[in-house]
């Protein structure tokens, strides 16, 4: 099915009824996407603070109140519990399991963070006539850890996460200068070329999501990512922490727009 040209609501309702599981790339043209992080009050502060020292990969776009599920800002109705394809629940640091709906994992100390999303640009690079491969391959966009550490701030530390998407020669400064208008969204790339200069191997076998193919004529660009949240929770390990699964993002109701500068 045409995810691209339906509303948020919509999705979100299929999401909600389970009959999307899946990674969200490509869904609602227009519309901003959400990462997710849910922690205990206690760390909910030092995150903050991570975040604000750190706004390229983490980009915070709305933190809930203490024990609240809804998302107020970002969506009319939204509940971070249901309306996110895929959960990851983290214990201590440690990926326990993937889940579809968190309602019975709730506790009433949580503090949720969206944090924006580099899906939220794609509808903007392929407007400019800059192509996205894993949406052309109908895949998860393919991420990677990187040797880039970050500012630490109270408990939380550790390296950036990235997106690739190979672009062509050509299309590269136009490619940058769409997303650099969305800083809410990650903006900008980090890197642009060699791969092995911020600690990836191989591109051809992602940390999260898919490979891609690479094409004659073009270079693989990278992104800050809102996976690198669960990067630093494995690092910091936290008693628990739920994210969503890479991929399977919150489709607000924000257009993409108000995300530009």
């Amino acid at each position: 099915m045409d995810y691209s040209e339906m509303k948020p609501q919509q999705v979100t309702e299929l999401i909600r009824q389970g009959k999307i599981t899946h990674q969200t790339s490509g869904m609602c043209n227009g519309y901003a996407q959400a990462n997710l992080c849910i922690l205990p009050k206690e760390y909910a502060f030092d995150f903050l603070l991570f975040c604000m020292r750190n706004p390229k990969p983490c980009p915070v776009l709305e933190v809930g109140d203490v024990g609240s599920k809804l998302i107020k800002k970002m969506a009319d109705s939204g509940n971070v519990c249901t309306d996110f394809p895929k959960y990851r629940i983290w214990k201590n640091g440690v990926l326990e399991k993937e889940v579809t709906d968190i309602t019975e994992y709730w506790q009433d100390d949580f503090v949720y963070f969206l944090i924006g999303c580099s899906f939220s640009f794609e509808a903007e690079l392929l407007e400019a006539g800059v192509p996205v491969r894993h949406i052309e391959e109908g895949k998860n966009v393919p991420m990677f850890n990187t040797n880039i550490e970050l500012e630490s701030a109270g408990v939380f530390h550790g390296n950036m996460v990235v997106s690739m998407r190979p672009i062509p020669y050509d299309l590269v400064v136009k490619a940058v200068n769409v997303t650099a208008a969305m800083p809410r969204v990650h903006g900008a790339p980090v890197h642009i070329g060699d791969p092995q200069q911020i600690g990836i191997k191989d591109t051809s076998h992602p940390d999260y999501g898919d490979s891609v193919t690479i094409n004659d004529g073009e270079v693989e660009v990278f992104w800050p990512c809102g996976v690198t949240p669960q990067n630093i929770v494995m690092q910091t390990k936290p008693p628990i922490a739920i994210t969503h699964a890479p991929g399977h993002m919150f489709i607000t109701q924000m257009k993409n727009t108000a995300l530009k500068y």
